[in-house]
């Protein structure tokens, strides 16, 4: 069964905006969880975070490391311009 690309973003980070653009530019169909919405929202991201080795760099920059797109592959695209060489 393949699994569905999600987007954790949160509508006060600053970054989500313009990455929410340009998916929505690239015909990219995700699942959105925004992860201030929900204590279930945030766990569920905090368990990907702390465990995945694509958010290394930004939790040594202090960052929080979203807006975050996981692909079905497990990768994790957090930035605009990766984002720009896969879907283009």
């Amino acid at each position: 069964m393949k699994t569905k690309t999600i987007l954790f973003f949160a509508d006060l980070c600053p970054d989500s905006p313009p990455f929410v653009t340009q998916l929505e530019q690239l015909k990219v169909e995700y699942e959105a969880v925004n992860i201030f919405e929900s204590m279930a929202n945030f766990k569920r991201f905090l368990k990907l975070r702390d465990n995945h080795s694509a958010f290394d760099q930004a939790k040594k920059q202090g960052y929080i490391g979203i807006p975050a797109l996981v692909m079905d592959d497990e990768k994790v695209v957090l930035d605009l311009e990766e984002l720009q060489k896969i879907f283009s």
